[in-house]
């Protein structure tokens, strides 16, 4: 679903583009590049935010306290290199990340995966014209015959992992230089989340929409809020929460048959609109196919930052 709705969109992009943007509630974060937020509470309210064992090349994970102490991730915002988008991605939640990246074959990038401890940073340049997503794996550890196993955020291709599968998973979506020298980007969660996220855009005559510690006028990133139905759990601990298509599979829930097309979309019309589990949790990110209010835009030499994690304070 979520495939399909990316490529869709792709071809409509301008269309659904916000010019006037919205003001974050903390600042324009291009001006006054700020530390990553912290995030102090699970993703989830029953989720264990201990992380998993990593494999042996990669440093263990240090298993994160039960209680709400804040992790600090430390970000900068790097100088601009002529020719490509530099993204920063900041993990600020109290687990170990393993990132990915989609490796586009038109734009290749040198890099598609990083394991990012609590409070870690990492930069990928992303050449112009690259589309695709950035999501992270949560829970990983290796199994019997050498392979990366996570609990969230799944891969596609598996070890190879630069597509995200359609599960649930938190997408940073990008078409970068995609019309009059603007990107697009949003934050999906179209397919469901495993993590909260939100998106800073720097170097660039636009004004970010989102302040640097995820807050807009909409609201800031908060965990989701997943109704025992739309929960996928391991361990007895929620790790993720379905979208609704893929948690009750109806006419309804799915837009297909009599509900299908933008125009008879309409969630808020459905017995009950579960897209709002996520609009409450990320007021700016996607929270159903047609939900094109939620693209934003970039003008000019535009850089990035891509945070998992929570706001670390209520937007004032």
């Amino acid at each position: 679903m979520e495939t399909m709705r990316w490529r869709r969109r792709a071809g409509t992009l301008v269309a659904a583009l916000l010019l006037a943007s919205v003001m974050g509630c903390s600042g324009n974060g291009d001006q006054v590049p700020a530390p990553a937020a912290a995030a102090g509470t699970p993703v989830y309210v029953s989720m264990d935010p201990s992380p998993a064992p990593t494999r042996s090349a990669t440093p263990p994970a240090k298993p994160a306290p039960k209680t709400s102490s804040s992790t600090h991730a430390k970000s900068t915002v790097p100088a601009h290199a002529s020719g490509a988008h530099t993204v920063t991605i900041v993990n600020a939640t109290q687990q170990t990340l393993w990132v990915a990246a989609t490796q586009q074959k038109e734009h290749p990038i040198a890099k598609t995966r990083w394991t990012l401890a609590p409070g870690a940073t990492a930069s990928v340049k992303l050449p112009k014209g690259w589309g695709g997503r950035i999501w992270a794996r949560a829970g990983c550890k290796t199994d019997g015959s050498g392979r990366n196993v996570c609990q969230s955020g799944y891969c596609a291709d598996s070890e190879k992992c630069v597509q995200p599968d359609p599960a649930p998973t938190t997408l940073a979506e990008f078409a970068l230089d995609a019309w009059g020298g603007m990107d697009f980007y949003d934050v999906s969660m179209v397919d469901g989340s495993n993590l909260p996220m939100w998106i800073n855009i720097f170097h660039t005559v636009t004004k970010d929409p989102v302040s640097a510690k995820g807050c807009s006028k909409q609201g800031c990133a908060k965990p989701v809020d997943c109704p025992s139905t739309m929960r996928v759990t391991k361990g007895g601990s929620t790790v993720a929460c379905k979208n609704p298509c893929t948690a009750f599979n109806t006419d309804e829930t799915c837009c297909r048959g009599a509900w299908a097309g933008r125009e008879k979309c309409v969630p808020s019309k459905w017995k009950v609109d579960y897209t709002q589990v996520f609009k409450k949790a990320e007021p700016y990110a996607y929270s159903y196919a047609f939900d094109d209010s939620a693209t934003m835009s970039c003008k000019g030499a535009c850089d990035y930052r891509v945070t998992f994690g929570v706001s670390p304070s209520t937007c004032v």
